[in-house]
């Protein structure tokens, strides 16, 4: 486990991080005109259903670093780098809008949002009942929940917020206990991430471990570590209905190229014709 001088792992910091980030945004921007702000945007575009098709539903994700792998990509533009990850099949995009250790930025997502006509997930480390404001003010979707950094209370009254605001959020989870814990407040998109926040090492098993725990009903979501179109074929028929995929995309100079060939270009030709 990657712990700092002070016994925090990376997920405690980055944690920390947020917090005194969010406390100086509430006092840039209060309650009121952020709410005022999600009443007069665009209705949320539908993310469950995109991931609910027949095929290989693909959330691609925008990312430019990460605490792992540093610097990804250099050349990041979520204008330009969004509509190249449509045409080429993707069902969702996700945004990175963390800043400090992922590079990140709310002006990435609203970029990404003009620029498609797909459902965008808002990939963050979401605590707050304002972020979740916040996230809808600014055009996302849907959002991320991160089961190991938030109680049960919290968990089931931010679901329900981002309900409130026609949102569906990801529930993300890596252990059977977290999966279990998703369930009873009600989670209906769970996915299971490969990688270890608190370590960040990566293992396909956990999600073809954890699927078995994911009821049918729910869309099951598989991220991170995903790199051929026979992992996708694999946990598909495991019973994943979705997948998201960043840095094997994004470390590409043409990002559509390894996402068609993640999709299988038979997807690609049923999806356009």
């Amino acid at each position: 486990m990657k712990i700092d001088p002070q016994g925090q792992n990376i997920l405690d910091r980055i944690v920390e991080a947020r917090r005194a980030s969010i406390a100086h945004r509430k006092r840039v921007v209060p309650d009121v005109p952020l709410k005022m702000a999600v009443q007069k945007g665009e209705p949320p575009r539908d993310f469950a259903a995109a991931l609910s098709r027949d095929g290989f539903n693909v959330i691609a994700e925008l990312k430019k670093a990460s605490p792992s792998r540093g610097i990804i990509r250099r050349d990041y533009s979520p204008a330009t780098l969004a509509p190249l990850l449509e045409s080429a099949g993707a069902s969702a995009l996700s945004v990175l809008t963390e800043e400090e250790f992922f590079l990140g930025g709310l002006s990435d997502l609203k970029e990404a949002r003009k620029a498609v006509n797909l459902p965008i997930l808002r990939k963050d480390f979401i605590i707050d009942p304002w972020q979740v404001w916040e996230t809808r003010a600014i055009g996302a979707d849907s959002f991320l929940l991160i089961v190991a950094i938030l109680s049960d209370d919290d968990l089931h009254d931010l679901l329900e917020l981002g309900r409130s605001l026609k949102m569906e959020a990801l529930v993300e989870v890596h252990s059977r206990q977290e999966v279990s814990r998703a369930l009873a407040v009600g989670a209906r998109i769970i996915g299971v991430n490969n990688r270890d926040l608190r370590t960040f090492d990566v293992n396909l098993q956990t999600s073809l471990d954890l699927i078995g725990a994911i009821p049918e009903e729910c869309i099951g979501v598989s991220e991170s570590g995903l790199r051929t179109h026979d992992d996708l074929a694999r946990l598909r028929h495991a019973g994943f209905s979705a997948f998201l995929i960043g840095e094997h995309l994004m470390k590409e100079a043409d990002p559509a190229a390894p996402l068609r060939e993640l999709i299988g270009a038979s997807h690609v030709s049923r999806a356009r014709s």
